[in-house]
């Protein structure tokens, strides 16, 4: 007999919000949860913005979100490195997101002989932080990347991501990184334990097969795949995995919140 659903965890691009717009329904969505007491984080690869600096994007949109329910791949790193290697040191390619994340959990910044290089989204990546990058890595320092996503969107179209500068520097050193954020199920893992949440009751919402479904299935969570984002219905049979449901977008999900 399969358990209600007591705890909810969900994508943020492409499910509540499209660019700074909130997407129909999403609004309502989190009010329901939160008028029903149920337990929820807002889930996102992005490590350049703090939980504060997103929740403040997603009250402008009119979702209103508390800052202790967004979870993001800095966090899920820093969280990762603290447990490997307390009071560590590293190299940080990133912005706000990355380096306050570290900085809470008592990593030290350096560009000299750091434990971890730690690559993260940034709007600006720079040759010469890459280079160091390579030479770091080059010298023994272990490779860390938040995230796996080749490109980001913008409204002109794709940017490189973080997956695509891990590339260059494997390219450069023969060293692959270990990605923290999804579709790596300690992403998950790491937001069940922050909520203290049991995977048989939990469902993750996200638009992307390939990183929010599959890591969900691998997490032994439910999964709701919505049609408001990357993946379009016509793609969904493609993969040798399946949702546990599909829906057009949050509204429809809204009705499945129980009091």
């Amino acid at each position: 007999m399969t358990k209600p659903i007591e705890t909810w965890l969900t994508d943020m691009d492409g499910v509540l919000v499209h660019e700074e717009k909130a997407i129909p329904g999403a609004a309502d969505f989190i009010a329901r949860l939160r008028e029903t007491n149920r337990k929820f984080l807002v889930l996102t690869n992005n490590s350049i913005f703090t939980p504060r600096d997103l929740c403040a994007r997603l009250r402008v949109a009119g979702i209103d979100v508390p800052e202790s329910a967004i979870w993001t791949s800095a966090l899920a790193t820093a969280k990762f490195l603290s447990e490997q290697r307390p009071e560590g040191t590293a190299y940080v390619i990133g912005e706000a997101g990355m380096t306050t994340a570290l900085h809470n959990v008592g990593y030290i910044m350096t560009s000299q002989e750091p434990d971890y290089v730690v690559l993260g989204e940034t709007r600006t990546y720079s040759f010469e932080a890459i280079t160091r990058a390579i030479q770091l890595i080059e010298n023994g320092a272990r490779f860390i990347a938040t995230n796996p996503d080749a490109t980001g969107p913008s409204p002109s179209g794709s940017l490189p991501a973080t997956g695509s500068v891990a590339a260059l520097i494997t390219k450069a050193t023969g060293v692959a990184p270990y990605f923290v954020g999804k579709p790596n199920p300690l992403m998950m893992r790491s937001a069940l334990n922050q909520i203290e949440a049991h995977s048989e009751t939990t469902v993750m919402i996200g638009d992307r097969m390939d990183t929010d479904v599959l890591s969900g299935l691998e997490s032994g969570l439910r999964t709701i795949l919505v049609l408001t984002g990357s993946t379009a219905a016509s793609e969904v049979e493609r993969f040798p995995f399946r949702p546990t449901h599909v829906f057009d977008s949050i509204a429809d999900v809204t009705p499945l919140i129980q009091a």
